[in-house]
C-alpha cells in the first residue's frame, strides 16, 4: 500500500508533489503523457502574488520563477472592431509576471525526486479497497491511502466525489501562433503584453510568450454542435469561417485570422459557480478538476497552485496528526469558497468580452481596474 497518489502532471499536481516531499511525504504522479514534452503545454500565465507566487515561495522555488518570468510582459491594450485603441496600460510593477506553462512545468518537475512521475499512465478506473483506493491502468494496479485529482477538466476522480459535469459556456477559441520576427503587425498590435480586439460577441486576443512567440485566439459565440464540428474542419475551413464571423473588422485585425499558425479549435467549458462536494475520506480534488472555469479572470493557474498549498499542510496534519480526514474536509470548504469568488470572475469577464454591447465592458472592466490599483 502506497501512501499519496496524485492523479495529473499539471502544475497544481507537481506543486503538491512537490510541498508533500519537502514534508517528508513520497506521494506519486501518475502522467497520462510519455514524456514532459509529448504536447504543448498552452501559453503564458500571470502568477500573482497571494496565490500562485505565494506557492512557489513556500516551495522553495522563488528564485527558478523570477529567472524564468516576464515582469515586462504585464501591458494590456484594448481595441474596437475599427481598430482603434482605447485602451494602453504598460507598468511592470504590477505584481503578475508572466511565465510561459512549459517554463512553470518545468522548473516543477525538475523540483522534484527522480521517479516521481509515472509517465504513459492512463487511468481506466479508481475504485474503493479495504484501505483506501485502487488505482487502475489497463495493465497494472497500485493502492493508495489517498488519491487526489488534479486531472483537469474532465476529471476521472471528480465523479467520485460529485455528480458535476462541466457545461459549454457559449464561447470558442481558435488558438493560433506567431513568431514576432515574422510578424512586425502582430508584434506592434500587441505592445508589451495582452492585446484584446473586441466587437458584438467576437473577439480577437493576442498575448506575449517567452523566445519571441506570441499567442493569439480568435473568439466567438457559437452552438456547442458547431464547435465540436470545428473541431474535426481543415484549418484552411475553419479560417473560412473565422474569416466570415470577422468580416467588416480593420484589415490590420483580420491579418491576425489571416496569417497566424493554426494550434486548434477549444471550446470553452466550466463547473457551476460555487461547485462543491461531501467529503470523503481518501479522496479530494484540485485546480481545475475542483472548479474548472472559463480564462477570463486569469485565475485558474493561480487557484490550482493555491489549492496544493493548502492542501499539502491538510494532507499533512491528517496523516501525521489527524486520522479523521477533518482537516482536508477543512481545505475543501476553503477552497470551495475562493473558487465561488474567481468563477464569478471568470464568468463575467467572459460575458463581458463576447457581449452584444461590444467592446464597452471591457473598457469599463480596465478602467474600474486602474481606479482601484
Amino acid at each position: 500500500m502506497e501512501r499519496i497518489a496524485i492523479i495529473g502532471g499539471g502544475p497544481g499536481g507537481l506543486m503538491l508533489a512537490r510541498l508533500l516531499q519537502l514534508r517528508g511525504f513520497s506521494p506519486v504522479v501518475f502522467e497520462r503523457d510519455q514524456h514532459a514534452a509529448e504536447r504543448p503545454q498552452g501559453g503564458s500565465l500571470d502568477l500573482h502574488g497571494q496565490t500562485g507566487q505565494r506557492a512557489l515561495r513556500l516551495a522553495g522555488l522563488e528564485n527558478a520563477f523570477i529567472a524564468a518570468s516576464r515582469p515586462e510582459h504585464q501591458g494590456d491594450r484594448l481595441y474596437d472592431s475599427a481598430g482603434t485603441l482605447l485602451f494602453d496600460r504598460d507598468d511592470p510593477a504590477d505584481d503578475r509576471p508572466e511565465i510561459d506553462r512549459t517554463a512553470l512545468r518545468r522548473i516543477l518537475l525538475d523540483s522534484l525526486e527522480p521517479g516521481t512521475v509515472r509517465w504513459g499512465q492512463k487511468i481506466s478506473q479508481i475504485a474503493a479497497v479495504e484501505r483506501g483506493f485502487a488505482v487502475i491502468g489497463p495493465d497494472w494496479r497500485a493502492e493508495f491511502d489517498v488519491v487526489v485529482g488534479a486531472d483537469g477538466a474532465w476529471s476521472r476522480v471528480r465523479p467520485l466525489l460529485s455528480e458535476a459535469i462541466p457545461a459549454y459556456e457559449g464561447v470558442t477559441l481558435v488558438e493560433l501562433g506567431f513568431d514576432a520576427g515574422q510578424h512586425p503587425a502582430v508584434h506592434a498590435l500587441t505592445g508589451s503584453g495582452k492585446m484584446f480586439a473586441v466587437g458584438d460577441n467576437r473577439a480577437l486576443i493576442t498575448q506575449r510568450n517567452g523566445f519571441g512567440h506570441i499567442r493569439g485566439y480568435a473568439g466567438l459565440r457559437l452552438s456547442e454542435a458547431i464547435a465540436r464540428q470545428w473541431q474535426t474542419m481543415p484549418p484552411a475551413q475553419v479560417r473560412m469561417a473565422l474569416a466570415q464571423a470577422f468580416a467588416g473588422w480593420a484589415p490590420g485585425l483580420l491579418a491576425l485570422v489571416e496569417t497566424g499558425t493554426f494550434l486548434g479549435v477549444r471550446p470553452l467549458y466550466a463547473l457551476p459557480v460555487g461547485h462543491c462536494w461531501q467529503s470523503r475520506a481518501g479522496l479530494t480534488l484540485l485546480g481545475d478538476a475542483a472548479h474548472l472555469m472559463s480564462p477570463f479572470a486569469g485565475e485558474g493557474v493561480n487557484l490550482a497552485l493555491a489549492d496544493a498549498a493548502d492542501l499539502a499542510e491538510a494532507l499533512t496534519e491528517t496523516m501525521t496528526e489527524a486520522p479523521d480526514w477533518a482537516a482536508v474536509t477543512r481545505y475543501e470548504e476553503t477552497i470551495c469558497a475562493r473558487a465561488a469568488i474567481a468563477a464569478e470572475g471568470a464568468a463575467q469577464g467572459l460575458n463581458g468580452a463576447f457581449s452584444s454591447r461590444g467592446v464597452s465592458p471591457v473598457l469599463e472592466h480596465y478602467r474600474a481596474r486602474v481606479r482601484d490599483a
